[in-house]
């Protein structure tokens, strides 16, 4: 699910990195969103509505919305979009409006 080629965009991609996502080892690449590598990695599902849980996916992309808020090394509501992927990291999926541990 990783767009590979493209007729007008160029990608710039660094190396081919790990983390961790609920418990299972995934792959990205430095450079790309945390977003964008569990989109790759068949990761659907973001979050869920604080009230009537309804699933969130990857909707703004630029860090308006709260549909991708996560927990990520154990820091609550961090913008999956926007937020660069590192070697090691450890993604949560965050429940409700996440609690500072």
């Amino acid at each position: 699910m990783r767009i590979e080629e493209h007729p007008i965009l160029t990608f710039n991609r660094g190396n081919k990195i790990s983390f961790i996502f609920d418990g299972q080892r995934m792959t990205g690449y430095e450079g790309e969103t945390i977003a964008a590598a569990l989109h790759a990695n068949g990761v659907r599902v973001l979050a869920h509505s604080p009230e009537k849980h309804r699933p969130r996916g990857f909707y703004c992309a630029i860090g308006n919305c709260s549909s991708c808020m996560m927990v990520v090394d154990g820091v609550p509501n961090v913008k999956t979009c926007i937020t660069e992927l590192r070697e090691g990291m450890v993604v949560e999926t965050q429940k409700g409006k996440g609690k500072i541990i």
